[in-house]
């Protein structure tokens, strides 16, 4: 699983063998290692982001955090998405 970066013990991260079509651009993240029940957030256009879903249960409080780091890392995250996966898509 590529590491696009660590939060503290977070880890934010995409999946190699992403869907055909290609979904659009989101993360992972889950405390320690890549797992399949995985917090899925999107990352919008405009650089915000959407969560998908909570499924490794973050606590509300340290999500909205990770979100926002997200946010800001994510012309990081666009980067290393397009040269990893060589397109972007956009949920929104």
């Amino acid at each position: 699983m590529p590491q696009v970066f660590k939060i503290g013990a977070y880890w934010v991260y995409f999946w190699a063998d992403e869907q055909s079509p290609l979904e659009p651009i989101h993360v992972h993240v889950c405390l320690g290692r890549p797992s399949k029940n995985a917090t899925k957030i999107w990352i919008t256009r405009a650089g915000g982001c959407v969560l998908e879903n909570n499924s490794s249960q973050i606590p509300p409080h340290v999500l909205n955090n990770i979100m926002q780091i997200i946010s800001a890392c994510s012309e990081e995250v666009k980067t290393k998405w397009l040269d990893f996966f060589g397109e972007i898509r956009y949920y929104c």
